[in-house]
């Protein structure tokens, strides 16, 4: 009896094993093996990884195109929650990087958490004088360049300030409806949106959309710098440098989408 629960629980874990297996015969480089390719890099009797195989076709593992095997969506709809906020990091982290050395200036990722921002990732400005943000610093959407991109972008932004207050940080906070509202329409329009002194009075920004593989907004990408170097006759330099990087990042996302501005 011992010896049948043993090998009764062992079971699963050989199958898994050999599932696994399976599935480390796909990759980036090698996404499209036949059966033979897969039984040959497995060493699994052919009938056995036959079988496997077929099954895991019929789970939605695997996804079959002729003569040759792909992984399948419902795995990929498995991992996806998983890896959401980390892959849009590590994957828009380079362009982060790589806005910083074209304009200068501080670059900054953000994504959204009800009515607020959070720096998820940075890339420092080299000059001496500059503002610093850090990951993790939270800011109202409301102020500030990276706010109106998520309102003009994401449909539950709105729906997640509605009931707050605009609350007026200085004088160029915009604390009525219309005056925000014109200004997110404006960044729909033009693509990116430049903001001065609306969170602190020597702080801009100018920020643009980055999308996922399925067209919706994962963040938002931008610069921020203290408004005695950088003011609204650098718009015209910046803006579109900022945009191009927010196109390029929304590319290695898997953004397929023409409706950006460019």
């Amino acid at each position: 009896m011992a010896a049948e629960r043993s090998s009764g629980s062992a079971q699963p874990l050989l199958v898994l094993r050999k599932v696994s297996e399976i599935l480390n015969c796909f990759s980036v480089e090698f996404p499209e093996p036949t059966l033979q390719q897969i039984v040959r890099e497995t060493g699994l009797p052919s009938s056995t990884c036959q079988r496997l195989v077929q099954n895991m076709v019929r789970e939605g593992f695997l996804d079959r195109d002729g003569d040759r095997y792909r992984i399948g969506l419902r795995l990929v709809q498995w991992a996806t929650p998983g890896t959401f906020g980390l892959d849009v990091v590590r994957l828009v982290h380079p362009y982060v990087q790589e806005l910083r050395d074209s304009t200068g200036e501080t670059a900054c990722l953000y994504m959204r958490d009800g009515a607020y921002r959070t720096v998820v990732a940075v890339a420092e400005t080299r000059h001496v004088v500059m503002r610093p943000f850090l990951v993790g610093q939270v800011m109202p959407i409301h102020a500030g360049a990276p706010g109106k991109i998520f309102l003009a972008f994401d449909p539950e932004a709105r729906q997640a300030i509605e009931a707050a207050e605009l609350t007026r940080y200085t004088s160029a906070t915009p604390d009525t409806w219309e005056k925000l509202d014109t200004q997110v329409s404006n960044a729909r329009a033009a693509g990116f949106y430049a903001a001065f002194g609306e969170r602190n009075s020597d702080v801009g920004s100018i920020s643009a959309p980055v999308f996922n593989h399925a067209g919706r907004l994962a963040a938002v990408l931008g610069v921020g710098f203290p408004t005695q170097r950088v003011g609204p006759d650098d718009v015209g330099r910046l803006g579109p440098a900022v945009a191009d990087a927010a196109r390029a990042a929304s590319a290695a996302l898997g953004y397929m989408g023409k409706n950006l501005p460019s």
